[in-house]
């Protein structure tokens, strides 16, 4: 069973002003943005991470970049990170470039709120075809690294806070309306491992603590009763 790391990118320009960026061009990293992926990248680096697979926007590029350069063998692709379009930001359609604050006062807000099933976005995709797009990418990038690479691999997904929602909720198991219960931080860690009878979510939402017992962390597929003992604390300093 492989692991993926879901990583979210850090915070931009647009998520600092309340923009929805969705697609649009030259949406980078602001400072805080930079830090938080160095910090991320930092985690990540006592983990021997097989590969990594990038949303090709600009924003997810810095951050995955971020984490290829704290790897001490680099992952295949161009420079260490490969891109996937199918992991790139929802296309929000005529939503894209305008504020938050506007946009709580369109009448499909409430419904992107309580029912994303049934929304689709004007001039852009529908949530259901979000989700269904990327968790398909994760699953068949994930089993191609297992195959690849043997049971014990890790790899990282770097994209956006929509997408990475919406993959949780399926592997936890979630109809898509209650997607918006989950929240994915900038440059925050989520973990799945999928198995041959399903998903285990192992964290969501980390942006602090040790990640080094991934490095040997392959196992039972059968959850353990009672909760098992945990992981091996990391060796002190």
């Amino acid at each position: 069973m492989a692991t993926v790391l879901l990583v979210r990118h850090g915070r931009t320009t647009a998520n600092a002003s309340g923009l929805l960026a969705g697609r649009a061009d030259g949406i980078e990293l602001d400072q805080i943005g930079r830090d938080q992926s160095a910090v991320t990248a930092e985690r990540l680096a006592a983990v021997p991470v097989v590969g990594v697979v990038s949303s090709p926007l600009e924003r997810c590029r810095q951050t995955a970049h971020f984490i290829v350069e704290r790897q001490t063998g680099a992952p295949q692709g161009q420079d260490g990170i490969e891109f996937d379009p199918d992991l790139t930001e929802c296309d929000y359609g005529q939503w894209q470039g305008r504020t938050l604050e506007d946009l709580a006062t369109e009448k499909l807000w409430p419904i992107v709120q309580c029912q994303p099933s049934a929304v689709t976005f004007p001039g852009g995709e529908s949530m259901a075809a979000m989700q269904a797009r990327s968790v398909a990418a994760i699953r068949r990038r994930d089993a191609g690294f297992e195959a690849q690479h043997g049971p014990e691999a890790v790899w990282v997904a770097v994209s956006h806070g929509d997408i990475i929602k919406s993959v949780l909720a399926d592997a936890l198991g979630m109809h898509l309306d209650l997607f918006q219960r989950i929240n994915v931080g900038p440059a925050s860690v989520s973990i799945v491992r999928y198995g041959a009878s399903r998903p285990t979510v192992f964290a969501t939402n980390t942006e602090a603590g040790d990640l080094s017992w991934l490095s040997n962390s392959a196992g039972s597929e059968d959850a353990p009763v009672g909760g098992g003992a945990g992981h091996a604390p990391p060796p002190s300093r």
